[in-house]
């Protein structure tokens, strides 16, 4: 098991959920945190650990984006107009990776962040190596033609685990999707609930 691997089952333990929906998570049979405290009892949570956990979450998901990089995306949510906590499922959702993952070119967010970076993927028919690319309504994204018959590429658009969201579209047989409209909170398919609203109140303390 690599590292990036251990890691990424060690925020599900930490969290206590099973962030992405996986059969293969281990919180499906051990629900306590990793180590040697994970089994103690807890603690009734405070408003703070309440909305520290939920900024945890979507920073997790989203393949545990770094702290300087997501205030970023919550100061880009504030400047724009309408609701803040939509705005940020939106930047979030807009993220290349993020996209690739939900198109289902790759299995997880860390498989679509390694396989944009190692230039498998185009956007309008140029090649984009940067995971946190935010794509506009209309972009084109699409699996470079000498990458399409990959077995990983094939193993996610196969995969049962998730649908693609109803503000995608894509043909699996091209491997090419577009991104077509704004993402909603009640749009995306997270397997777990998501807070955008304590995140918000997270960061405007």
């Amino acid at each position: 098991m690599s590292k990036r691997l251990e890691s990424k089952y060690k925020i599900n333990r930490r969290l206590g959920v099973n962030l992405w929906g996986r059969a293969k998570s281990p919180v499906n049979k051990r629900e306590y945190g990793p180590g040697q405290h994970g089994q103690r009892r807890k603690q009734k949570p405070s408003d703070f650990s309440i909305q520290l956990m939920a900024k945890q979450k979507l920073k997790g998901y989203y393949g545990n984006i770094g702290e300087k990089q997501f205030r970023k995306y919550y100061d880009e949510a504030v400047r724009r107009k309408g609701d803040t906590s939509e705005n940020l499922i939106d930047l979030l959702e807009r993220r290349l990776d993020a996209v690739v993952y939900r198109m289902k070119f790759a299995i997880t967010p860390f498989a679509a962040r390694q396989f944009i970076s190692h230039g498998h993927i185009t956007v309008n028919g140029r090649k984009v190596n940067i995971p946190s690319y935010l794509v506009r309504d209309g972009d084109v994204i699409e699996v470079r033609e000498k990458s399409k018959q990959l077995a990983i590429v094939l193993d996610a658009a196969q995969s049962g685990e998730r649908d693609v969201p109803e503000y995608m579209e894509v043909d699996h047989r091209q491997m090419k999707g577009t991104f077509t409209r704004t993402a909603k909170l009640s749009d995306v398919p997270y397997p777990v609930q998501m807070e955008p609203n304590l995140v918000i109140e997270f960061y405007s303390r």
